[in-house]
This record gives structure tokens, C-alpha cells and sequence, in this order.
């Protein structure tokens, strides 16, 4: 996972790619859940379920390369198959897909298991 990025950001890169991961997490959590609500033959439950188990891995920033790419392509799914709106899906697609690309910051569990450490001799 280190060899993904150059750094972790931190410092206000690092605060604003923490927000934009809880900000993520918190409506893939919440769209998902609101499926689960609606028909139960919803060819979108599966999607929605896994959308709403990565956003919960995205909030805290683990895998975040792998998450946002398995977020990316799960709501473009669900903008594909959902006969109502699709926009919140494009949204969260383009979303799960900078955070693929730009990586999870400083604060996160990526940062902790994966970042760079200073050893002292």
C-alpha cells in the first residue's frame, strides 16, 4: 500500500481529504440503508449493500485505493440499473474515484498500518 503513494498527506490537504472520506462514507451509509428500506426484489440491494459496507471501510480510511475503486464501480453500476435519479450515484462514483487516486491522508488507518516510519539506530 506504501508504494501506492508519495506521502500521506497531512496538515489542510490531510483535514480535507479526511472530510471528503467521512462526507463520502456517511451518504454511501446512508443511500445504502435507504435501499434496503425500499422492495426487497431491488436488483439494486446488492450494490447498495456493498456501497454502504465501503463507505463505512472509507470513513476510516482503510484500503483506500481499493475501496474507492470498488465504490467507483459499484455506483456506476447502480446509475446504470436505478430507474429514478441517477446523479447521486455519478456523484458518489467521481467521489469514490478521487479517493482511489488521491489516497486516505494522515489520518487515517492506511497512514498507520502503511505509512513511513523513522527508525532510530
Amino acid at each position: 500500500m506504501q508504494r501506492l503513494f508519495s506521502s500521506f498527506a497531512d496538515g489542510w490537504p490531510g483535514v480535507g481529504l479526511l472530510l471528503q472520506r467521512l462526507v463520502t462514507g456517511f451518504l454511501l451509509f446512508r443511500f445504502g440503508f435507504l435501499d434496503l428500506t425500499g422492495p426487497t426484489s431491488s436488483p439494486a440491494m446488492l450494490p447498495s449493500i456493498l456501497s454502504a459496507c465501503a463507505g463505512v471501510l472509507l470513513m476510516v480510511g482503510l484500503w483506500t485505493p481499493v475501496v474507492g475503486t470498488l465504490i467507483a464501480v459499484l455506483q456506476v453500476w447502480l446509475a446504470i440499473t436505478q430507474v429514478n435519479d441517477p446523479w447521486i450515484a455519478v456523484v458518489l462514483a467521481t467521489f469514490g474515484a478521487t479517493a482511489a487516486m488521491i489516497g486516505p491522508g494522515a489520518w487515517s488507518v492506511d497512514a498507520r498500518l502503511f505509512g513511513r516510519r523513522h527508525i532510530e539506530t
